[in-house]
């Protein structure tokens, strides 16, 4: 088998040195490392340090005629299966979302075509500042998976949001992503259906979280386990799979290009631009609100009363697509309901656009368990499923879509 090759891109920040611990596991696993490092990067870890444990030069200076003449900047954006930006701090990620090309690590990012893994750290007030989250919605949509920052104490003293994940969370990412096939070649999953090849399916899954101050936020019980699961059988019938996921703690499905996403706003950005799609699965549960203004300081209490918070609505993204000039060819969506399941669904057929709704109950342990008792709504009538686990209803759904597209 060929060896995994990784190209490693160290950028400015204190958690630099956690890029050494990294590198040593992931060559603990035969994963060949090639690394670049900032100029900034320099100031935390030395280039001798990273090269004994790569067993390779450093790089960093795209303007060394020495470095250039051995192996150019083009060949090293295109020799890795998998870049890896760690620690990404909110300097690199801003040059990233702006196409910004001012030295040898940054030219790489914008010459590859290999799939690109960020792995940000940087203080919290940065982390929440709304110029790096607009960078971030920015890097999802253009493809880039990210990585979501730990909580905890800081070097600076603060806390909150913007700690560098353990190394052992990151190589865990790496592995996970090394072992999906690039997303444009169809799977070689032996026993399953090639009825999909040539397809582009897109899903929405888990919920998403509307920030209130800088560590609460509005949230629901959603796993994304069956969105994972449409995923994973889309990706298994030889589709071209794009996954928008909120934040959840499960591992991309083999074949699936996954963009993390965190608020409404940023899913409807990554659905926006993962369009056009011949399918597309609206799974996600979407706040239906935000708050009007986020706290930028944790709201405390005051001992008078709750702390009024003004909601607004978040964007309809089903009904967005429902109306889109790109709209996919078949638009599913997806209604978790408490009561009056098949009223409730109906009225969202008609309002919102889509060709099927499929709703379940989710008042029981649906939202989290590992089975679904789901109803497909149509124009043409409710057809009930019994109770099946997830990666069943999976199985189903896109066995219908496959007899829907009469695809052979």
């Amino acid at each position: 088998m060929k060896t995994p090759r990784i190209l490693l891109i160290v950028s400015g920040g204190i958690a630099a040195y956690k890029a050494l611990e990294l590198v040593r596991l992931l060559r603990r696993e035969d994963i060949a490392v090639r690394a670049v490092m900032t100029e900034s990067a320099r100031q935390f870890v030395t280039p001798l340090s990273l090269g004994v444990l790569t067993g390779d030069q450093v790089y960093g200076n795209m303007f060394d005629l020495k470095e250039e003449s051995e192996i150019g900047h083009i060949q090293l954006s295109r020799q890795a299966d998998l870049i890896v930006i760690c620690p990404a701090t909110a300097n690199i990620m801003a040059k990233m979302a702006a196409g910004i090309a001012d030295d040898l690590a940054t030219t790489i990012l914008l010459a590859t075509d290999a799939p690109v893994l960020a792995v940000p750290a940087m203080n919290v007030r940065m982390w929440h500042h709304p110029a790096t989250q607009r960078n971030l919605a920015q890097l999802r949509a253009d493809g880039i998976t990210i990585m979501e920052p730990d909580s905890g104490g800081m070097a600076c003293g603060e806390w909150g949001k913007g700690r560098l994940p353990e190394p052992e969370v990151v190589a865990a990412e790496i592995r996970n992503l090394l072992s999906a096939p690039s997303p444009f070649v169809p799977s070689e999953v032996e026993g399953h259906s090639r009825a999909l090849h040539g397809k582009h399916v897109l899903v929405t899954a888990g919920p998403t979280h509307e920030p209130i101050d800088p560590v609460r936020y509005i949230a629901n019980r959603s796993s994304g386990k069956q969105g994972f699961a449409i995923a994973r059988a889309a990706a298994d019938a030889g589709a071209r799979v794009t996954l928008v996921s909120g934040p959840v703690a499960l591992p991309t499905p083999r074949g699936v290009t996954r963009v993390d996403v965190e608020t409404a706003r940023e899913m409807l950005a990554a659905v926006e631009a993962a369009l056009p799609a011949d399918v597309a699965f609206m799974v996600a549960a979407v706040a239906d609100y935000r708050t009007q203004d986020e706290a930028a300081q944790k709201i405390k209490k005051s001992g008078d009363g709750p702390a009024p918070l003004t909601l607004i609505e978040n964007p309809d993204i089903l009904a967005t697509l429902g109306k889109h000039p790109k709209r996919p060819g078949l638009l599913i969506g997806f209604a978790a309901e408490t009561e009056k399941l098949a009223d409730h669904a109906q009225a969202k057929l008609a309002r919102k656009g889509p060709d099927w709704i499929v709703a379940n109950d989710v008042s029981g342990d649906v939202m989290g368990g590992d089975a679904n008792s789901v109803h497909i709504v149509t124009a043409q009538g409710i057809d009930t499923w019994e109770r099946l686990p997830k990666g069943a209803v999976a199985n189903r759904l896109i066995e219908k879509v496959i007899h829907v597209l009469a695809v052979d």
